[in-house]
């Protein structure tokens, strides 16, 4: 399935992280996942939350540069190998991952999630049901 994930561009300098997560809790937004990468000076902050169209407006209003992407959410078992099967299915396919990161839900304990960015979801979400592993 897809999901809306929001991506952050933020200076690499104290204060910054929390205050996006400061303005995001006090519009009682709740973070579901989130991953950051970073260089020297600057940070691609990738958040999933509760609401993602007020998550983005509160964040322009506060000069923020952020963006909505559609990506892959898939549920898989919480077992070894779980995301290699996902991954060889994906591959043999030529589709490649352009980025991934993992969250578990207390809502659904044997289970475990991956936010994967792909060029075409739709396509790579075919390939997953055809393997069923979606």
């Amino acid at each position: 399935m897809t999901i809306e994930q929001l991506t952050v561009f933020v200076e690499n300098k104290q204060g910054r992280l929390s205050k996006i997560t400061n303005l995001l809790a006090a519009e009682k937004i709740d973070l579901r996942a989130l991953s950051i990468a970073d260089t020297q000076e600057f940070g691609i902050l990738r958040l999933i939350v509760n609401d993602a169209a007020r998550a983005l407006e509160v964040l322009r209003e506060n000069g923020m540069l952020v963006q909505i992407t559609e990506v892959l959410c898939v549920k898989l078992p919480d077992r070894p190998g779980a995301l290699s099967e996902v991954l060889e299915a994906l591959d043999g396919e030529g589709i490649n991952v352009e980025y991934l990161y993992a969250f578990l839900s207390q809502a659904t304990p044997d289970a475990a999630y991956d936010v994967v960015r792909v060029a075409d979801n739709a396509a790579a979400a075919a390939v997953l049901k055809k393997a069923k592993l979606a």
